[in-house]
């Protein structure tokens, strides 16, 4: 594949690369697939790895999670069932511990082939990608008991009586914490977007009632359960932290806009100080007349005058003195 390629018309069109330049090396597709490879490798070995871990400590972890419906008896209805619904808890587990470990190796493999502004932007935020999901997920867990009471508040003893199975149950609250914790990753996507300049900051102010609006449809649709505890929840946590970033992006907006006053400051007072020591001042440059030998030069070329008016030439000085003794003599004879 040649390096420029023809469009429409015969002309030239935009070049199209065979590799990708990494760190000074140029990577073959091949070389790619070989690196996507092994990112898949590092991160399926650090979910195994959680998933052991999570399997060893799962009936602690079924406790845990049974503490908000106050030691509720859970039932399966399946031979298997209990094993299942520790191998499911343990894969959980085993995706929250090697999060980090994925988001890395997912990272490495993209950003060589982004932008450095792109780059720059979205670095400082993958570490923050992770502290939120876990804030998302603590809030889940503390909302738990009050949805819990709520949904079994309408059980009549003796009529309707609550048999819960443990698919359900660690389903909705599966479910439950993977919502909270995405739902965190909010106020990351749109600082993201406002740095790229996608989202400026004076739309974001516009979009408030919109934005309200949205969020409480989102939180609706999205819970789980059916109480209206978890989307309230949502939505006064989702607004927050629209109303938190809108905050955050006039801070940043504020110190770029320092940054580039001082900036501008500095590279100002620089061309002053070049403009400065690059002044001639009182100095002569040698080898340059000055003006006072360029009169005496001036002064030492003969000219001639010419009257205008009579379109005549007037004679130059010593003319007369050596036509007149011609004309003198003229006379006397």
């Amino acid at each position: 594949m040649t390096d420029i390629e023809l469009g429409r018309g015969g002309e030239p069109g935009p070049s199209v690369p065979d590799a990708t330049v990494v760190d000074g090396s140029v990577m073959t597709l091949v070389d790619h697939l070989g690196e996507l490879r092994r990112r898949i490798a590092v991160g399926a070995g650090a979910l195994i790895i959680g998933t052991i871990i999570g399997f060893i400590f799962s009936e602690q972890l079924i406790s845990l999670l049974t503490a908000p419906i106050g030691g509720q008896r859970l039932i399966y209805l399946e031979l298997g069932g209990a094993f299942t619904v520790r191998l499911k808890l343990a894969v959980m587990v085993g995706v929250a511990l090697a999060l980090p470990i994925v988001v890395w190796q997912l990272w490495a493999f993209v950003a060589p082939g982004l932008t450095r502004r792109e780059r720059q932007v979205a670095r400082p935020w993958i570490p923050a990608m992770l502290v939120f999901f876990a804030i998302g997920v603590t809030v889940a867990y503390a909302i738990l008991p009050a949805a819990a009471t709520f949904l079994t508040g309408f059980e009549i003893p003796g009529v309707l009586v609550m048999e819960l199975t443990a698919d359900a149950y660690f389903g909705f609250v599966t479910m439950l914490f993977l919502v909270f914790g995405a739902v965190m990753q909010f106020p990351i996507v749109i600082i993201v977007l406002n740095r790229l300049g996608i989202l400026p900051l004076a739309r974001l102010k516009a979009s408030r009632r919109y934005a309200l609006l949205g969020i409480v449809i989102f939180a609706v649709v999205v819970t789980p359960g059916g109480d209206p505890i978890s989307p309230t929840v949502m939505s006064a946590v989702m607004y927050a932290l629209y109303e938190g970033t809108i905050l955050a992006i006039g801070r940043l907006d504020a110190r770029d806009a320092a940054a580039r006053a001082a900036d501008a400051a500095e590279a100002a007072a620089g061309a002053a100080e070049a403009d400065a020591a690059q002044a001639p001042g009182d100095a002569v440059v040698v080898g340059q007349p000055t003006t006072a030998a360029v009169a005496v030069d001036a002064s030492s070329v003969p000219t001639s005058s010419t009257d205008s008016g009579s379109g005549s030439s007037m004679p130059a000085a010593g003319e007369d003195d050596v036509e007149r003794p011609s004309d003198e003599g003229s006379a006397d004879a």
